[in-house]
């Protein structure tokens, strides 16, 4: 046989085998739609989940939580030693590079920490006050030292915004450059940032685990409007995307080239209500707009049966999830007697709307309707998502929906952020409390787990009590790809595991088809 033949011999044998096995053509770059755009790479100054999303896709932290969204395994620190006084935490380093080939040392990991903690614009500061010191023995040996035992301590190193940073690489550039342009630790890194657009990751070859890494690159894609990016993902246009719209679910379902992802989440979406503008600052007002809201009806309709009634800030499923927490039944009657009673007939209310975002825009529309039927007017302000975010931060809002992803295993986080924080007005709401903010920091401490879920149970109910905002619902993480994607995954706490996806060419079939 002459050599020629023998290359087309193999060359066929190869390509026979992709189409059986689907290993070959396993590359390019992943497109995935989404509504908003990144705000930062800083991962200290933002809250928000599409960033929190592309942080877990190039960062990498020291503690990670598994695929399942169950378990604590090693990420950047392979292994740790706890004290037997709980309050001195010892973590080995392994061996990895930033994404500019610079190794990531226990120093970096101790500028983090503390960085987390004391830096002015960190969102995220109230969480790690308990920590004491950090410091770098040597190059592979993290030693934190706490102030008090920290039951939730090691679950919060798992979080987004606790991604690994150079400390010489932040130092060198600055906060403001560095945000822009990062030095990551994760499998991709920021190959571009096109404002308003979208953000080009390429595959990092320094990550310390490049080699399971089979795409060659992704990019985040703002599209807000939900229709569009269905439209973009069935002509072709994008490789996934994510917020499927409920009302579109089935339909979607029925397309052979398309998976419909249905994932277990931590996902609550609550309306937002800022208590620092007049009347909204009193509990009976903020009760009544909870007894105003027909949740089931809301629900049932905006929803499409995806989704479920939610009565607690801690989500189904959740440690420490309050089952019996009190769920306000749908009164109008009663809720025009508080409003009365708080001197708030005739309430006007500025309600910003995610503008694009079906579900937003339904929910708004009905409860519109339902608080003008107690007497209270909502003027509906349409927003780009892109700019909603920042309107929020700013108070510049009465009433607003957003939703909530757990991002560790402990109920710490969400609970200091959305009751105990100080930093970030707690979510926005601007609710204060100080019997609830003490609870929030013992919980943090207690080490029995009994007494803690007893302490979390509590915090449910005064939360829930002080209607600090109003529980819609819980759903699961509902995304979209193309056939030719393999393992597009959302674990609960919402990282993608991009790490993990394979992109086939189109019409390659796999051992699964």
């Amino acid at each position: 046989m002459k050599p020629g033949a023998l290359k087309l011999l193999t060359a066929a044998l190869l390509a026979a085998s992709a189409l059986t096995t689907g290993v070959a053509h396993a590359a390019g770059v992943l497109t995935i739609g989404c509504r908003e755009e990144s705000t930062t790479f800083d991962p200290i100054k933002s809250a928000q989940n599409r960033d929190s999303w592309v942080f877990g896709n190039v960062y990498d932290v020291l503690v990670r939580v598994d695929n399942s969204g169950t378990k604590l395994v090693p990420g950047l620190a392979e292994s740790w030693t706890i004290s037997d006084d709980g309050l001195t935490y010892t973590f080995k380093m392994r061996n990895a590079k930033f994404s500019d080939g610079s190794p990531i040392t226990a120093e970096d990991g101790a500028f983090t920490l503390l960085r987390i903690r004391d830096n002015p614009g960190s969102m995220w500061a109230d969480a790690y006050k308990d920590i004491a010191d950090a410091k770098a023995v040597d190059a592979h040996t993290l030693v934190v030292t706490l102030k008090s035992k920290s039951v939730p301590f090691l679950s919060q190193l798992s979080t987004a915004n606790l991604s690994i940073v150079s400390k010489k690489a932040m130092e060198r550039m600055g906060e403001d450059a560095y945000a822009q342009e990062p030095v990551t630790s994760g499998a991709f890194r920021v190959k571009e940032w096109v404002h308003g657009d979208r953000v080009i990751l390429e595959k990092d070859p320094n990550f310390w685990e490049a080699d399971k890494v089979s795409l060659d690159g992704v990019e985040w894609i703002s599209i807000p409007d939900d229709n569009t990016r269905m439209l973009k993902v069935r002509a072709g246009e994008l490789d996934t995307a994510i917020f499927v719209p409920f009302s579109q679910v089935d339909e979607l379902k029925k397309d052979p080239s398309l998976n419909i992802h249905s994932d277990p989440s931590t996902r609550e979406d609550h309306l937002l209500i800022n208590h620092s503008k007049g009347l909204l600052g009193k509990q009976e007002v903020r009760e009544a707009i909870d007894l105003a809201i027909d949740k089931k009806a809301l629900v049932d309709t905006v929803t499409f049966g995806h989704g479920e009634v939610a009565y607690s800030y801690i989500p189904k499923g959740a440690l420490y999830h309050n089952a019996n927490n009190l769920q306000r039944p749908f009164d109008p009657a009663k809720a025009r007697e508080l409003l009365k009673k708080a001197g708030a007939e005739g309430l006007k209310v500025n309600y910003v709307v995610n503008a694009g975002n079906e579900a937003d825009e339904q929910i708004a529309v009905l409860v519109q309707k339902q608080l003008k039927d107690v007497g209270i007017t909502a003027n509906l302000q349409k927003v780009d998502p892109t700019a909603s975010w920042q309107m929020l931060v700013d108070g510049d809002y009465d009433l607003s929906v957003m939703y909530w992803t757990n991002d560790i295993l402990d109920p710490d986080q969400k609970t200091t952020f959305v009751l105990g924080h100080d930093s970030n007005e707690n979510y926005m709401t601007r609710y204060k409390n100080d019997k609830v903010k003490g609870l929030v920091a013992a919980a943090r401490l207690e080490s029995d787990p009994v007494k803690r879920g007893q302490m979390y149970q509590e915090l449910q109910k005064l939360a829930k009590q002080d209607v600090n905002w109003i529980d819609l619902y819980y759903s699961p993480y509902i995304n979209i790809s193309r056939s030719n994607i393999e393992n597009f995954t959302q674990n609960p706490l919402g990282r993608f595991t991009l790490e993990d996806t394979v992109k086939l060419e189109p019409g390659v079939k796999t051992a699964k088809n």
